[in-house]
């Protein structure tokens, strides 16, 4: 039997209690239990979906099952838990979130003491371990399961501590995408002064992510506006990513966020190697802003835990994606969408910019992303087609313009992304390029 592959580029997702089981979420307590040892302490937080409390109570008994104690944090963004995972003596963290996917997703993320996301090798160790039947601990070395509320005021004094930032007279429509942010970004931006309109706020267990949010700027966008609002900032489901709109009601991409920030902590001698690292799906209007500037911009394959190694490597402390998922090593372990928004804030502030003339920085090249659903998403580095016809469209772009075609790391997609000089090219490259993707990859829906 070949060996089975369940973490991908951010932990194990599926549908819940289809794929991602009650069963199998017990599996990987205990497995996680025997890879930090019995007597250990592991955090457990998650996002506001049905799913989650059963999948929360599964992981939490598969390690007390093999003598780990389980904190369970309750509601709380992913970086919430990697902070407190490397500010405590936890020896590890887990977040069950499906992030961005749609409500009826779930995953689980794992962390090491550090805080940092657990190394592919760390992963496979724990996959490695689901079959074993490991140690059965009986009567007083059983784990222990308890709860920790006060981990999240931690989390968001730790916020308040950082921020360094007066936002008193601004005008801040938040949308917290009923997920795990209604937890902490309204009140963190309240307590630095500013006004705050809530959208997003009122979780179900059904509704997360669903018309709002990062995934969905529209209701955002228009309601910024409306209310005559300064600015709008918008999180995904479990906090780790952040996007804005300006005051008329303009989508700000991560790659925007990124440069106003890079060029606010140049301006302050904070940015190592006067560099940032991106990924494969940066604008090139970002580079080229950056290459204005002086910064040199590192890219890798997309998939934060990318970026973040990267940075690792080479000692640099900044790095996103355009989705905006964010990384200031300085302030934290891991993206952390509500960091980022105060970062951008303070920026703003400091230079006296509204955040469209900030923005502005990055002249973005049109851009088009479509999403193929196929069947053998594992055939693309052997589909000829597909490669052919990608190949025909770098050669008639040139350095105006670039492609990307890559598997998704969490669902049955290939993406294919497109920069051209013109809307009507990038419009033109994607419908070609997408009618080979299925052609080849027996695909379905595009969107």
């Amino acid at each position: 039997m070949p060996p089975r592959r369940l973490f991908g580029t951010d932990g194990v997702r599926g549908v819940a209690n289809r794929d991602l089981t009650p069963e199998l979420a017990l599996a990987l307590g205990r497995a996680l239990a025997a890879r930090v040892g019995a007597g250990s302490r592991v955090l457990i937080g998650r996002d506001t979906r049905r799913s989650g409390p059963m999948l929360e109570g599964a992981l939490a008994a598969g390690l007390a099952s093999a003598g780990a104690d389980a904190v369970l944090l309750g509601v709380v963004p992913t970086p919430a838990v990697a902070e407190l995972v490397a500010g405590t003596d936890a020896a590890a963290g887990a977040v069950i979130s499906a992030s961005h996917n749609p409500f009826p997703d779930n995953g689980i993320k794992l962390f090491g003491a550090d805080g940092f996301k657990l190394a592919d090798a760390d992963e496979a160790a724990v996959e490695g371990g689901l079959d074993e039947p490991g140690e059965r601990p009986e009567a007083g070395e059983l784990g222990e399961v308890e709860h920790w509320p006060e981990g999240r005021e931690r989390y968001v004094a730790s916020l308040l501590r950082r921020a360094s930032v007066d936002l008193r007279g601004l005008s801040i429509v938040v949308d917290c995408a009923h997920g795990a942010t209604v937890a902490t970004a309204p009140e963190v931006l309240r307590a630095l002064g500013a006004s705050v309109t809530e959208l997003g706020v009122e979780p179900d267990g059904l509704n997360i992510n669903v018309g709002c949010g990062s995934t969905d700027l529209g209701l955002l966008s228009g309601e910024v506006p409306r209310l005559g609002a300064d600015l709008g900032l918008a999180f995904d489901g479990d906090g780790d990513r952040v996007l804005a709109v300006d005051a008329a009601g303009t989508p700000v991409d991560g790659d925007q966020i990124l440069a106003v920030c890079a060029l606010d902590m140049r301006e302050r001698g904070l940015l190592a190697g006067d560099a940032v690292v991106t990924t494969t799906m940066t604008n090139l209007g970002f580079r080229r802003a950056m290459a204005a500037e002086g910064i040199e911009v590192r890219w890798t394959d997309v998939g934060d835990r990318y970026v973040l190694e990267e940075m690792q490597r080479g000692g640099y402390v900044l790095g996103g994606e355009q989705s905006g998922h964010l990384i200031n090593l300085a302030h934290g372990p891991s993206g952390d969408g509500l960091a980022a928004a105060l970062h951008l804030l303070r920026a703003l502030v400091g230079r006296g910019d509204d955040l469209g003339t900030a923005a502005a920085v990055v002249q973005r090249l049109p851009q088009k992303l479509v999403n193929i659903r196929v069947e053998r998403k594992s055939d693309l580095p052997s589909a000829d087609g597909v490669w052919e016809a990608v190949r025909e469209c770098e050669s008639v772009l040139g350095d105006d313009g670039r492609v990307v075609v890559r598997p998704s790391g969490t669902e049955p997609l290939v993406r294919v992304m497109v920069e051209a000089p013109t809307a009507e090219e990038c419009e033109r490259w994607c419908a070609s390029l997408a009618e080979v993707v299925e052609r080849e990859l027996g695909g379905g829906s595009v969107r």
